[in-house]
């Protein structure tokens, strides 16, 4: 009894989110609803950026997109590189290696280890950008430079791609002529 007492005496103190004409009492600021919110008005940062995450994770693929799209265009590379897989796998919308390359590329620019490695590999196997092996390579070990782990390993095993691919992937990157 003593419990109830307290929790009702606890939700009574709880006051829901009002509007008047100065603003929000209370507003509704950590729900996912209301980043979704946010995200739809165009608004980024780095919460409602990385909720994209969770969500991709949680396989709301479609949502993350909204989010990632609007980060990325933002400047936020960590979401150019989720751009690029959810484009690359046909996650939230169509296939698209080009749009994915294209994602990797500008993180790269950007000086992002991981779109370095990723955009390094699409260059090599000619997959949504021109083949380019010896500037894939490039790529690969700027990143490799700064430390990225796979790119280390990528270079370890003489840049054979199977080694950092699964070969379930082996599809995608044949040609098609």
């Amino acid at each position: 009894m003593k419990r109830l007492l307290t929790a009702a005496i606890v939700l009574s103190c709880v006051t829901p989110a009002v509007a008047d004409e100065f603003g929000t009492l209370n507003p509704d600021e950590m729900t996912w609803q209301h980043f979704l919110e946010e995200a739809e008005r165009g608004e980024t940062g780095m919460v409602i950026c990385s909720m994209g995450y969770a969500l991709t994770k949680s396989g709301d693929h479609k949502t993350a997109r909204t989010l990632f799209q609007n980060c990325a265009n933002d400047g936020y590379t960590g979401a150019m590189t989720w751009m690029s897989q959810l484009d690359n796998n046909g996650l939230g919308g169509d296939y698209n290696p080009d749009a994915a390359a294209e994602w990797d590329r500008r993180a790269a620019e950007l000086g992002d280890p991981v779109g370095k490695f990723n955009y390094g590999i699409a260059l090599m196997r000619g997959h949504g950008v021109a083949q380019d092996e010896n500037l894939g390579r490039q790529f690969v070990d700027e990143a490799a430079g700064e430390g990225l782990v796979i790119a280390q390993r990528l270079q370890r095993a003489d840049y054979d791609l199977d080694e950092v691919t699964p070969d379930a992937d082996n599809w995608k990157y044949a040609p098609s002529f």
